[in-house]
Parts: C-alpha cells; structure tokens; sequence
C-alpha cells in the first residue's frame, strides 16, 4: 500500500506542478498580447522607446556576430556542396544550394540560435535579478504592470529584430557562397548570381521569415518565463539563465521542424 501511495502521491504532485506551470505561463502569454494590440487602442499607453532600444540591443547589436557567421556557413556550404558535386560536372548547382538552404533553413535557424546565446539569456537575466532584488514586488507597489513595463518592450523588440537580422543573414550567406564559388572554386560570377535568382523563390523567402517570427516569439517568451521563475538569489539566475538558452534552443529546434514540415508538404 505504501508503494502505491508513493507513485500515486509523486505522480500527482508532478501533474499538479506541471498544469500550474503551464496555467502561468499561459497568463503571461494572454497578458503579453493584451498589453501589446489591446490596451494601447484603450488609452492604457505603450513603451514604444523602450521597444525601440530593445530593438536596437536585440538587432543592431547582435548584426557583426550573426553577419561574421552567417558569412562563414555561406562559405562553407558552398565548399562542402563543391566537393560532391564535382563528381558529377554540376559545380553550377552550387549557388542554388547555398541559395536554398540558406534562405530556408540556416540563416533562420543560426540567427535565432545567436540570439538566443547573446539577448534571450540577457532577458532572464534582467528579470531574474530584478525579481530577487524584489524589484518586481516594488513596481506592482506603485501601481506599474511589470508586464507591460517589462516584457511588451522585450516582446516587441524581438518581434521586428529577428526577421530583420534574418533577412540580412540570408544575404550574407549567399555572399558568402558567392565570395568562396568566385574566389576559389572558380565559378563564373555571372553564373552564380543567374543560379541564385533562378532557384531562390517567394515560397523559400516566406518560409524563412515565418520561421523567424515564430523563433523571435519564443526566444522572446522563454527568457521572460524563466525569469520570473528565478528563485534563491545569485545562483537561481545562474540557473535558470542557463536553463533558458537550453530550452529555448530545444523549442526553436521543434518548431523548426513543425514548419518545416508544413511548408514540405505546400511545394
């Protein structure tokens, strides 16, 4: 009897814990959006300068390190689809590859990756430590919705900074092929860039960026969940901090794969 008490006590406490968790993060979903598109059409205002430093931290700032490797995988693509191609006299295909899976797949992908690294841990840092400090309790004091003085700037700037720096990452890649293909492989210049616009579509274009709205959402969502969810000081944010990229890469991982899925069975 005591056996079956112990498995049916922990699998109703790990239930339990796991519908509370998601019941919040689900309010802090619901509440993200009605303080983003609702509230500012009832007069309840909106941080829009803030929204555009967090922008600017989230886009301008992370652009040399998402450009360097952005630039760096467009070479290196173009280098290992040369050597397979080779053998078979299709050294011209080597532009629509890098086209292709850059624009659908790795520039997307590495972009939300770096900024998951560089500004999805910075968003669960803040809060973390602005929560230990009790600073969180203070604003709700005074009257002020963290969510909306936190977290809309946050989810906004997100929002419109990964598909910009997706759309330049696309570039740099296939610049990057470009630079390799013309330099070293011996490609024809002209070759390359007639290969690139031929293969490269609308539809390769659009499934990109909805990924990279979908990716932004959830790098944006994870690091403000974890943050709030810090507890035990210094340490608790070290954790969760960590707990956050490890997550949210993990999330952008399967999203990937659902929209990749979906976009597969539209060609």
């Amino acid at each position: 009897m005591s056996a079956i008490t112990l498995i049916a006590g922990t699998t109703g406490r790990i239930t339990l814990n796991g519908l509370y968790a998601v019941s919040r993060v689900c309010v802090l979903i619901l509440s993200t959006l009605y303080w983003t598109f609702i509230a500012p059409l009832r007069g309840r205002g909106l941080r829009v300068r803030a929204s555009i430093e967090h922008f600017v931290t989230f886009g301008a700032d992370s652009l040399p390190i998402v450009g360097l490797i952005s630039f760096l995988i467009g070479a290196i693509m173009a280098m290992q689809s040369a050597t397979q191609l080779v053998r078979f006299g299709a050294m011209q295909y080597v532009a629509s590859l890098v086209g292709v899976a850059g624009v659908r797949e790795l520039a997307p992908l590495m972009t939300a990756i770096l900024v998951t690294g560089r500004s999805g841990s910075a968003i669960t840092a803040e809060i973390g430590t602005m929560k230990v400090a009790e600073e969180i309790d203070a604003l709700e004091v005074m009257g002020i919705n963290p969510v909306k003085f936190l977290v809309v700037p946050k989810f906004l700037g997100m929002l419109f900074a990964l598909p910009c720096l997706t759309v330049l990452a696309m570039f740099i890649m296939i610049v990057g092929g470009y630079v390799l293909s013309v330099g070293y492989i011996g490609l024809s210049s002209m070759s390359y860039f007639d290969q690139s616009v031929s293969s490269i579509g609308m539809d390769d274009f659009t499934a990109g960026m909805v990924k990279s709205v979908f990716f932004a959402v959830t790098i944006c969502w994870v690091g403000v969940v974890r943050g709030f969810q810090v507890e035990g000081g210094a340490e608790g944010v070290g954790r969760k901090t960590t707990s956050s990229v490890v997550t949210s890469i993990f999330l952008i991982i399967v999203v990937d794969m659902v929209f990749t899925f979906l976009f597969f069975f539209q060609t």
